[in-house]
C-alpha cells in the first residue's frame, strides 16, 4: 500500500489538482474515430480493425499506444450506419423535435483491452475539454447519454461491467452470449440482437433435423463462443448427438496451432462443423485448409461470420460454398447506399477510417497518408476511384443485418429521449412536438429505453423484454453461386424463437446447395445407422454416437433405423425374417398333408391291409392243423389287436383336439397291452404243450381256453383301468407351444400331459408285458422247430423291446411335430415286427409249402 499511494500521490502533484477535488485525464487517451456534436451525444464503439497487436509491456515504461491492423470494412459500413440513422433521425421533425443527436465514436478492435481503453477515451473525452472536472461527474456527468456496442460479447461484457453502476445505457448490435442476459451483473445492458440462447436452439434444431450426429465445434477464447458452444455441446448431447472434437482458435495463433487445427479438421470422420467466432478470428484457419485444398466439410456458421463478405473471396468457394447458418433478418435501408458512397479521402483529422477504407478497397495508397519509413509497393491512390463500382461487404447492401441492428438501437434511443423529453406524439407538428430542453440523466433514460415500444419504417415492433432482448427472429443463409460465379446469401428458411417449439424451425430443402454444390444432404456420423431389425451395440470406451449393429435374436423385431432396443414379440408372434415385423406365429403338427404325414398314414393303411389278409388267409383255412394248432381264437385276436395298434397311430396324425389327445394314448396303450397279452398265452401255450407227456395231459387242461381267456382279460385290465383313471383325472389337452419358435418362427400345437407320469406308467406296463413275454419264449426257443412259434415269438419280442428302448431318448429329444412321428414310427415298427415275425411265416407254409400244413407234422415228437 505504501508504494502504491507514494506513487498516487506523486502524481497528483505532477499535474497539481488533489485528486479528492477533481478528476484528470490521463496523457496519451486514444483519439475519437468520428465525432458530431448536438444536444444530446451517443457513444458507439466498433470493430473497424480485427487484429491487435501483442505488446510487451516490461512495466519500466509506459506502455505505448500500438495500432491495430487488419482493417475490417464490414465493420465501418456499421459504424457509417449508425451516423446516417443519427442523421436522418436529425432530419425528422416528427422524432425529437428541436433536439439535435450528436456522436462520438471509436474503434474498439475487438478485443477487450482496447474496447476498454476505448470507452475511457471516450467519456474523457466527453466528459471535459478543458481536462478537469468535479470528480462527482467523472462519469455520471457524462454528456455521453447512451454508448451502442459492441459486436463481441466479451469486449461487450467488460464494457457493461463499467457502465453498469453508472446507468449509462449500452445497446448492442451484434453482442449474443447468453451471459450477457444477467441484470444483476449488467443492469444497464440492452440489445437489438436475440441471445444465443435461442440460435443455439435453433443450430441444434437444425444440426437434428438433417441427421447430422457426428459433428465438429470450433470456437476462441472469448465469452461468446465459450458459451455458445458449451449451451450448443449440452443441448447437443441431450438431444443424442455426439461432439468429435472441438477446436479453439487462440487471440494470436501460430503457424503450428493452425496447422493441428487443419489435421484434425481433415483427418475427421465429422463432415459437418459447427463455427462460434467472427470472420477475423477463422480467417487464418480457412486459409490453411484451402491452402490444402481440403473440400467436403459442411460448415454451419453462427450469426457471427454467416453473412461475412471477407469470407466469400474466390479462394474460399471450395471451402465455404454450402455453408449454411443463421443470420438476423436483413433489410433494405433506403438512402444508406448513397450515403456509403459518398465517403472520400481526406487529409484532415478526423477522416482517419476513411482513408482507410479507400486503401482497402483500391489496394493503393493515399500520399498524404503514407509513413514516410514504410512505403509500401502499391500504386497511389488518385481519389477519383469510384465506389459504386466495387462490390464487397461495405457496399453490398442489398439486404443489411447487423447494420439494421445498429440502425434500430439508434432509433430505439431516439425514441426513449423523444419520451424522457416529453416530446409531443410522433406524427405530431412540430409546433405541438416540441421538447424539454432539459438536461438527460442516463439513468432516467435507461428507464425509458427499458419500456421504449414503437413500429419502424419496415413494419417490425421494436420493444425489448424484461432482459433487456428482442423477439427472438432468424433467417437461415445458404452460401450459394451464382451465374457470375460469385457467393450470395440465400434466405432457405426461418426460425422464430417466439413460437411453439414444432413450429420454430422452418426449411426449403429444395432450394439448398450443400458444400461442393452438391444437392444431396451430407452424411456425418460416426456410426452407419443401423437398419431395422437389428439394434446399436455401444463400443466401450467411446460416444454413444460410436456403435455396432447386432441383428435382433428371434422372436424379437426393431422397426425403426437406430434402434437401441429389440423388441420382443407378444406370445404366439414371430419376428419375419427380417426381423421388422411381428407375424402371427404358424400352427405346427403333423398333417395329413406332410410328406411325414402322407408316409406314415401308408405305412399304417399297409399295415392294416396286411393284417386283413392275413386275418382272411387264416380265417380261409381254419380248420387246417397250422391255424388250430395254437388256438386259432388267440390268434384271431392277436390279429385283431394288431390291427388296432395300427390304426390307433391315425389319433397322432393331424391337428390336436380335446378327443384325439384323450383317444390316442389310451388306444394305443390298451391296443398294445391286448396285443401283448395275446403273445403272453400263446407263448405259455407253447411252453406247456412241449412241457407236457402227452395230448391230453394235465397241464394242458389246467390251461384251456376258459383260461387264456382270463390270463388276457386280466393281464388287459390293468392297462384299462389305469388309462380310465388317468384321463378322468389329468386327461391330456391341446395345447399351442411357442418354444420351438427360435428354430422354426412356428407354434407346435401338441398334447399337453397334465400328468406326464401317467404316459410313462402306460408304457412302463406295456414294457413288464414284453419283458415278460421275451423271458418266456427264450425258454421255449430250443424247442423242435415243425412248432416252435417260441423262436418266432423271441425274434418279435426282440424288435419289439429295441424298437421302445429306442423310442424313449428319441421322443424325449425330439422337437415339435417329431416328437409324435417318432411315436408314430415306433408303433408301426413294433407292430410290423409282430406281424411278419409271427404270421407271415405261416401265412408262407399255407400258401407255398402247404405240403407241411399237415397234421403229421404237427405231431413230430422231439428227439
Amino acid at each position: 500500500m505504501g508504494p502504491q499511494s507514494d506513487l498516487r500521490t506523486e502524481g497528483v502533484r505532477d499535474v497539481g489538482v488533489s485528486l479528492l477535488s477533481e478528476c484528470v485525464i490521463l496523457g496519451n487517451s486514444q483519439l475519437l474515430a468520428l465525432r458530431s456534436e448536438g444536444d444530446v451525444i451517443i457513444g458507439g464503439l466498433f470493430p473497424v480493425h480485427y487484429l491487435v497487436p501483442n505488446s510487451q509491456n516490461t512495466y519500466n515504461s509506459k506502455p505505448q499506444n500500438l495500432p491495430c491492423n487488419g482493417f475490417d470494412d464490414r465493420a465501418f459500413r456499421w459504424m457509417m450506419t449508425m451516423i446516417f440513422a443519427v442523421e436522418e433521425i436529425n432530419r425528422n421533425p416528427a422524432l425529437l423535435p428541436g433536439v439535435t443527436l450528436g456522436y462520438h465514436i471509436m474503434d474498439s478492435c475487438d478485443h477487450i483491452h482496447t474496447s476498454l481503453k476505448a470507452l475511457l477515451s471516450l467519456l474523457t473525452h466527453s466528459t471535459n475539454r478543458q481536462n478537469t472536472l468535479d470528480s462527482g461527474t467523472c462519469l455520471t456527468g457524462s454528456p455521453i447519454t447512451a454508448v451502442i456496442g459492441l459486436a463481441s460479447s466479451s469486449p461487450t461484457g467488460a464494457i457493461a461491467h463499467i457502465l453498469g453502476p453508472f446507468s449509462i445505457p449500452l445497446v448492442s448490435y451484434f453482442a449474443t452470449c447468453v451471459c450477457l442476459t444477467d441484470k444483476h451483473t449488467y443492469p444497464s445492458f440492452l440489445r437489438t440482437v436475440p441471445s444465443d440462447l435461442f440460435q443455439v436452439r435453433g443450430l441444434v434444431e437444425l444440426v437434428k433435423f438433417f441427421g447430422w450426429n457426428w459433428v465438429g465445434t470450433v470456437g476462441t477464447p472469448d465469452d461468446y463462443s465459450r458459451y455458445g458452444i458449451q449451451a450448443f455441446s449440452h443441448q447437443f448431447r441431450q438431444l443424442g448427438g455426439c461432439l468429435a472434437y472441438h477446436l479453439t482458435i487462440p487471440q494470436s495463433p501460430t503457424f503450428v496451432e493452425i496447422g493441428a487445427m487443419a489435421d484434425t479438421l481433415q483427418s475427421s470422420k465429422a463432415k459437418v462443423v459447427v463455427a462460434f467466432a467472427t470472420e477475423g478470428q477463422l480467417l487464418e484457419l480457412f486459409s490453411e485448409l484451402v491452402a490444402r485444398n481440403v473440400t467436403g466439410i459442411q460448415w454451419v456458421a453462427s450469426e457471427a461470420w454467416v453473412t461475412a463478405n471477407m469470407l466469400t473471396a474466390p479462394q474460399f468457394h471450395l471451402l465455404l460454398q454450402g455453408t449454411l447458418g443463421f443470420s438476423f433478418p436483413g433489410v433494405y435501408i433506403p438512402g444508406l447506399r448513397e450515403f456509403l458512397l459518398k465517403v472520400r479521402p481526406k487529409a484532415e483529422p478526423g477522416f482517419e477510417f476513411h482513408n482507410m477504407l479507400w486503401e482497402e478497397v483500391f489496394d493503393c495508397r493515399l500520399e498524404f497518408t503514407a509513413d514516410p519509413s514504410n512505403i509500401t509497393e502499391r500504386p497511389v491512390c488518385t481519389g477519383s476511384e469510384d465506389l459504386s463500382n466495387v462490390h464487397n461487404s461495405y457496399t453490398e447492401l442489398s439486404k443489411v443485418r447487423i447494420s439494421y441492428n445498429v440502425y434500430k438501437a439508434v432509433y430505439a434511443i431516439a425514441h426513449a429521449l423523444h419520451d424522457l423529453l416529453e416530446c409531443g406524439s410522433v406524427g405530431a407538428t412540430t409546433a405541438e412536438a416540441g421538447c424539454k430542453k432539459n438536461a438527460s440523466k442516463p439513468i432516467e433514460l435507461l428507464g425509458y429505453l427499458k419500456m421504449v415500444n414503437f413500429t419502424n419504417q419496415f413494419g417490425e415492433k421494436v420493444h425489448f423484454d424484461d432482459n433487456g432482448e428482442p423477439v427472438p427472429l432468424y433467417d437461415i443463409i445458404n452460401w450459394q453461386k451464382d451465374s457470375k460465379g460469385k457467393i450470395r446469401f440465400v434466405k432457405v428458411g426461418s426460425y422464430d424463437g417466439s413460437v411453439p417449439m414444432d413450429q420454430q424451425l422452418q426449411l426449403n430443402q429444395s432450394k439448398i446447395v450443400w458444400t461442393g454444390g452438391l444437392s444431396q444432404v451430407p452424411v456425418s456420423l460416426c456410426s452407419d445407422p443401423c437398419p431395422p431389425g437389428s439394434r446399436q451395440a455401444r463400443r466401450p470406451g467411446e460416444p454413444q454416437c460410436c456403435f455396432d449393429c447386432l441383428p435382433c435374436a428371434e422372436g424379437e423385431i426393431s422397426n425403426q433405423t437406430d434402434s437401441t432396443e429389440c423388441t420382443k414379440c407378444p406370445e404366439y408372434y414371430w419376428s419375419d425374417k427380417r426381423k421388422v415385423e411381428c407375424v402371427a406365429g404358424v400352427d405346427d403338427f403333423l398333417s395329413v398333408y406332410d410328406t411325414m404325414g402322407i408316409i406314415l398314414i401308408t405305412l399304417t393303411l399297409l399295415g392294416v391291409v396286411m393284417t386283413t389278409v392275413i386275418t382272411t388267409v387264416f380265417h380261409h383255412f381254419r380248420t387246417t392243423p397250422i391255424v388250430r394248432a395254437n388256438n386259432s381264437e388267440i390268434s384271431f385276436l392277436l390279429l385283431v389287436s394288431l390291427k388296432l395298434c395300427f390304426l390307433c397311430s391315425l389319433a397322432f396324425i393331424g391337428k390336436p383336439s380335446t378327443w384325439t389327445c384323450r383317444l390316442r394314448q389310451a388306444a394305443f396303450g390298451v391296443s398294445f397291452v391286448l396285443c401283448l397279452s395275446c403273445l403272453l398265452v400263446k407263448t405259455i401255450v407253447v411252453l406247456l404243450a412241449f412241457r407236457s407227456t402227452g395230448p391230453g395231459s394235465g397241464a394242458m387242461k389246467l390251461f384251456g381256453p376258459a383260461q387264456q381267456r382270463t390270463l388276457i382279460l386280466c393281464t388287459t385290465a390293468p392297462q384299462v383301468c389305469l388309462c380310465a383313471g388317468w384321463l378322468s383325472a389329468a386327461p391330456p389337452f391341446p395345447f399351442r407351444n411357442p418354444m420351438y419358435q427360435a428354430s422354426t418362427g412356428k407354434i407346435v400345437v401338441e398334447c399337453r400331459e397334465l400328468w406326464p407320469a401317467g404316459f410313462y406308467l402306460v408304457l412302463g406296463y406295456i414294457g413288464l408285458l414284453a419283458s415278460l413275454c421275451l423271458l418266456l419264449a427264450y425258454l421255449g426257443r430250443k424247442l423242435p422247430d415243425t412248432f416252435n412259434e417260441a423262436k418266432l415269438i423271441t425274434f418279435s419280442m426282440i424288435i419289439f423291446c429295441a424298437v421302445w428302448l429306442s423310442f424313449i431318448p428319441a421322443h424325449v429329444s425330439s422337437p415339435g411335430k417329431f416328437t409324435v412321428a417318432v411315436e408314430i414310427f415306433a408303433i408301426l415298427a413294433s407292430s410290423f415286427g409282430l406281424l411278419l415275425c409271427i404270421f407271415v411265416p405261416k401265412c408262407f407254409i399255407i400258401l407255398a409249402q402247404p405240403e407241411k400244413n399237415i397234421k403229421k407234422r404237427m405231431i413230430k415228437s422231439p428227439r
